[in-house]
């Protein structure tokens, strides 16, 4: 078992709902803080800041990209750079779908379509993918050097 500890901060006084603020610190110890807000379309928050809606979508795709790079050490393919264009949709009450739009660098053009299909082995590994209850899609794209 691994057990993950957050520490996230707000204050100011709630004396209406539209005179509160939203902005808040999330931290763990030995790191740098992130300040963070409610996302500004739905939750009057700070658009300077990041917002929950965002930081679960990067988690998602942090998840996956970690296990991807894992999985091509492990196949001898050499990543020179991953970049990944990321999209959450939602409803008014949940998350329905993330969509991950990984571009990789790799060295050996004739890997290409192995490269490829690690995805798929990523996303199997993936503990945050494999927590939630929609699907994640994967729309990888592989670049050789």
């Amino acid at each position: 078992m691994h057990r993950y500890e957050v520490h996230v901060h707000w204050s100011g006084a709630t004396t209406g709902y539209r005179d509160y603020s939203r902005n808040h610190r999330v931290s763990v110890p030995g790191q740098t803080p992130i300040e963070c807000s409610a996302d500004p379309l739905i939750g009057r928050g700070d658009d300077g800041r990041w917002n929950p809606e965002q930081l679960f979508v990067a988690s998602l795709s942090q998840c996956h990209m970690l296990w991807y790079l894992h999985l091509c050490v492990e196949a001898g393919i050499v990543v020179l750079d991953y970049r990944d264009d990321a999209v959450g949709v939602m409803s008014d009450t949940k998350f329905t779908e993330v969509t991950l739009r990984p571009t990789v660098r790799i060295t050996d053009a004739s890997r290409a379509r192995e490269a490829s299909a690690l995805h798929t082995a990523a996303s199997s590994r993936c503990y945050i993918a494999n927590s939630v209850v929609f699907p994640v899609q994967h729309e990888p794209r592989i670049e050789s050097a």
